[in-house]
């Protein structure tokens, strides 16, 4: 069990850089550049996060049964972030680039790391759960997460806090889910084919930023160490700790498990660029990050497990 997550977490870990690696050199060779990845950051930003959001919903069964659980899960989501928030308020204060390291240090990759580990331990119920953390994600990063990146720039709103693509995400696809409603195909699939855009091209926007980073320097950057241990090991402990105090279902203690010890998220450097804050600092702090995963998810997984 444990060898198949690690394959399974080095496998997406892979894909990951593979298509990091398109974007750097479709940057090197002038085919997609920085700038004009930094155009498709409001596409990215404004259009297809919303459209993942949304179906993600009207990819859930409807039923009272999952209900109950997706909102027990999403409870959980919710403490997540909420101790994730009051882990990283010590760390990184003094820094220039603070609001990437606590982004990265609180916000996990919940759909692209964590949904395919959650299928392939739990199946089809581990990503039922991990749905529900990713919608709590969604909440928390376009609300928090933004403040503590756009607020380093002085460019936060705090209509953000209630206007933005994860609440509007949400507050579609949540009544459309509890409602029961299926929306036509001629909407539906719209949907669903702006929605699987969004790792490709975030992946492909990473990549140009990573072509203009300083690789260097990306193994030597102790804040990002920081993140490491509070992205990957001190959430993840502290949840598998209060799950082993209260009675739940061991495949929702896992499943959780997985949400939380997945490697910071892509929009941290997504935002980076939306802020014009340091894409080079939030590139190589993904990187990194998501490399070392490669080897603690599984055990954290593990832990869950017993």
């Amino acid at each position: 069990m444990f060898l198949d997550n690690l394959f399974t977490t080095a496998q997406q870990v892979l894909i990951l850089y593979i298509l990091v690696a398109v974007g750097f050199i479709a940057d090197k060779t002038g085919l997609y550049t920085e700038k004009a990845s930094k155009l498709n950051t409001n596409l990215l930003f404004y259009i297809v996060t919303p459209m993942v959001i949304v179906n993600s919903f009207l990819s859930i069964e409807n039923s009272p049964d999952n209900i109950k659980n997706f909102g027990l899960a999403a409870l959980f989501g919710i403490i997540l972030h909420l101790i994730g928030m009051v882990v990283i308020a010590p760390f990184f204060n003094k820094s220039p680039q603070k609001g990437i390291y606590k982004y990265a240090s609180m916000y996990g990759n919940c759909g692209y790391m964590a949904l395919p580990l959650a299928n392939a331990v739990l199946g089809e119920k581990g990503v039922f759960y991990c749905s529900a953390v990713i919608m709590a994600y969604n909440i928390f990063s376009f609300t928090h997460g933004i403040y503590i990146i756009g607020a380093q720039k002085g460019k936060f709103n705090f209509k953000k806090l209630f206007i933005n693509p994860g609440t509007i995400g949400v507050a579609v696809g949540l009544p459309l889910y509890l409602s029961g409603i299926a929306l036509p195909e001629v909407i539906a699939t719209p949907i669903s084919s702006l929605a699987v855009l969004n790792t490709p091209l975030a992946m492909l926007i990473f990549g140009t930023y990573i072509a203009h980073t300083d690789l260097k320097t990306i193994f030597t950057d102790k804040n990002i160490y920081l993140v490491g241990i509070l992205k990957l090991i001190a959430l993840p402990l502290i949840m598998i700790g209060i799950f082993s105090l209260i009675n739940i279902p061991k495949e929702l203690a896992m499943a959780m498990a997985v949400s939380a010890s997945a490697p910071s998220a892509n929009n941290t450097v997504i935002f980076a660029g939306k802020y014009d804050l340091d894409t080079g600092t939030a590139s190589k702090t993904v990187a990194l990050v998501s490399f070392i995963s490669v080897i603690t998810m599984p055990v954290m997984i593990a832990l869950a497990s017993l």
